[in-house]
C-alpha cells in the first residue's frame, strides 16, 4: 500500500514538472505569459494603424513574437508603408519592428 502512494506522489510531481516546463520560454517558443502579452501588442498596433487615416489596416497583417512586431501584407504607397511600420514602433511594449509589407 505504501508503495502504491509512493508512485502516485512520483506521478503527480512528474506530471507538475512537465506543465511547469512546457509553461517557460525557450528561443523558438513563447510562454504563455509571453503569447498573451504578444496577443495585447498585435491588438494595440492594428488598433493603432485603423484608427490612423493615412494607412488601411484590410491588407496588414499584424504578428507578435517576444515583443518584435511583423507587419506583412500590401499597401497602395511607400508613406503608408513607413507610415504603418512608425505607428508599429510607438506602441509600448514593442521592442523592433520586421517590415514586411510589399507597395503594390
Amino acid at each position: 500500500m505504501m508503495s502504491l502512494s509512493k508512485s502516485v506522489v512520483a506521478a503527480a510531481m512528474a506530471v507538475f514538472a512537465l506543465t511547469a516546463a512546457a509553461c517557460q520560454s525557450t528561443p523558438t517558443q513563447e510562454s504563455t505569459g509571453e503569447y498573451v502579452d504578444a496577443s495585447v501588442i498585435s491588438t494595440k498596433v492594428r488598433t493603432k494603424i485603423a484608427q490612423d487615416d493615412t494607412v488601411s489596416i484590410f491588407d496588414i497583417d499584424v504578428k507578435t513574437f517576444k515583443d518584435e512586431v511583423q507587419l506583412s501584407g500590401f499597401v497602395n504607397t511607400p508613406a503608408e508603408k513607413t507610415r504603418a511600420e512608425q505607428l508599429a514602433a510607438s506602441v509600448e511594449g514593442v521592442r523592433r519592428v520586421h517590415n514586411n509589407i510589399v507597395v503594390k
